[in-house]
């Protein structure tokens, strides 16, 4: 399969992913957020793992749970703390560093070199976003701040570990072991904290089910297939798509404005993503990773 195709569909996953603001919002029960995590990240784990049953080995576990830590469990819910304590366009600026996070991490644990066309579209990519998203109204809270970037540097982490921890397993099972151990580590956490959730109505239940299935399962099996065979640095800039998407489908069917500045925002993002993935384009003879067996 040719790299655009593995671009492509990598592409679908953030995408999907600019939905779960509108989801979220317009369909969940507010005011639960490590439950709502929970309930999207578990129960698209365990079904997945009665689908391609096969369960993690011995030797993986830990790796299992650092990684579904890193990309659901502790990603999640600094994105939700960010969020709630951050305007939102500042909150998805933070969030848009992580693909400068992820540049510098490739260089420590992969050996990836840094060049400086990947670090011009990621510094771009974070301004489309700012401009797409923060209003003149953008406060900035201590708190908030740390939770966004802490989100980022969580999932950027858990990107290029997950490139360089590769299992001989499908990207489905991967993504069944990081989801379901993302689950267990969350449940505690949502008994604990928050208090027990009211009746599910029918469009609870609708919105659950497309985070759940579509915007977790599906969305991140497509997103860890595209670490395994995708530079880091270009998978990572495709995760602009996201905020991208979000402001779309604001614009599309909550029938919120789009300003000339965003329309120049959502430009300055496109280029960013295409001016990211030939920065990082792979040099001749380099193969991108398919399948690698564990080590001790």
């Amino acid at each position: 399969m040719s790299r655009t195709t593995d671009i492509l569909l990598t592409a679908l996953a953030p995408a999907v992913w600019g939905s779960t603001y509108l989801v979220t919002t317009e369909a969940l029960p507010a005011g639960y957020p490590v439950t709502m995590a929970a309930l999207r990240a578990l129960p698209a784990g365990l079904l997945l793992l009665a689908f391609t049953r096969c369960m993690p080995p011995r030797a993986w576990l830990g790796r299992t749970f650092l990684l579904g830590s890193l990309n659901f469990a502790l990603f999640w819910v600094l994105l939700f703390v960010a969020a709630y304590r951050l305007p939102g366009g500042v909150a998805a600026t933070l969030g848009a560093l992580q693909a400068m996070m992820v540049i510098l991490m490739a260089r420590g644990w992969l050996g990836t070199p840094i060049r400086a066309g990947a670090i011009a579209a990621a510094a771009a990519g974070a301004l489309g976003v700012a401009l797409l998203l923060i209003g003149r109204d953008a406060a900035l809270d201590s708190v908030g701040v740390a939770a966004g970037l802490g989100g980022a540097a969580s999932m950027a982490a858990g990107t290029v570990l997950s490139r360089r921890w590769q299992p001989p397993v499908s990207a489905l099972s991967f993504t069944a072991w990081q989801l379901t151990a993302g689950g267990l580590i969350l449940l505690p956490f949502a008994l604990i904290l928050e208090p027990a959730l009211p009746p599910l109505t029918t469009m609870n239940l609708a919105g659950l089910v497309w985070l759940g299935l579509i915007g977790a399962a599906a969305s991140y099996a497509l997103w860890f297939r595209g670490v395994a065979r995708i530079e880091p640095g270009a998978v990572s800039m495709l995760g602009m798509m996201s905020p991208l998407t979000a402001v779309l489908l604001g614009w599309v069917v909550l029938g919120q404005s789009l300003s000339p500045l965003q329309g120049l925002g959502a430009a300055v993002v496109l280029g960013s993503v295409w001016m990211g993935q030939r920065a990082n384009r792979p040099s001749a003879g380099i193969r991108p990773i398919t399948k690698v067996v564990p080590t001790a």
